[in-house]
């Protein structure tokens, strides 16, 4: 079974990457005096909570790949926006009869369009939202974590990632996103160096993918 395919889980997919194409074919200005870089977490996501910043459509289908193949008890996601690759994880998770998603999202705009959306997409009783800063809510989570996707606040990647690290289960997966944007550099110098201990590898998805497995 592959419930990504199914009406109700697909119709909100649908629905999502449409209206992120919409967004990314109509850019917004930045709204805030502050400039992105020197803006607060907070002030990031509540200028953005109208924004959709999905992952792409590809690297959901792999996201979903990845789990049923993992199996992973427990997964954790840096960065819910409107859920859409939460609903990937959540899918996975449903399909193979096991785990556990939780993720995490500092706007209450984007907590409740969230939980609306996996509510309709049938997969919601697989996700725990936890509402807040990630290095604070992520405390609560216990390992040994299996999978993490990172797709959060990019210069946040990192800290979230050495926040877990004691909770990775061997051989975890790591999947982050947009590494692409120069503010990942730190993250890649990161998992990129052997000392560190991760195995990893660029994988071409849009915006970019790195892919590290913990050794």
């Amino acid at each position: 079974m592959n419930t990504l395919t199914t009406t109700g889980t697909a119709a909100v997919l649908d629905r999502l990457f449409a209206a992120a194409d919409l967004e990314e074919a109509n850019p917004a200005p930045w709204p805030l005096d502050t400039p992105f870089a020197d803006a607060s977490a907070q002030q990031r996501a509540d200028a953005l909570a109208g924004e959709y910043m999905p992952i792409s459509r590809s690297g959901g289908q792999l996201l979903y790949a990845l789990v049923r193949n993992g199996r992973p008890e427990t997964i954790v996601e840096f960065g819910t926006s409107y859920a859409t690759s939460t609903i990937h994880l959540a899918a996975a998770v449903a399909d193979n009869g096991v785990g556990h998603v939780w993720t995490t999202e500092l706007s209450q705009t984007k907590v409740d369009a969230a939980r609306s959306n996996l509510e309709q997409a049938g997969v919601a009783q697989h996700v725990t939202i936890l509402a807040g800063d990630a290095l604070v809510t992520l405390a609560e989570v216990r390992g040994p974590i299996g999978l993490l996707l990172l797709d959060g606040w990019k210069d946040l990647c990192l800290p979230v990632l050495r926040l877990l690290e004691d909770r990775l289960s061997p051989a975890a997966l790591i999947v982050a996103d947009d590494t692409t944007f120069a503010s990942m550099a730190d993250y890649l110098a990161y998992v990129r160096d052997p000392a560190h201990g991760y195995v990893t590898i660029a994988f071409p998805v849009e915006d970019g993918m790195e892919i590290s497995c913990r050794t």
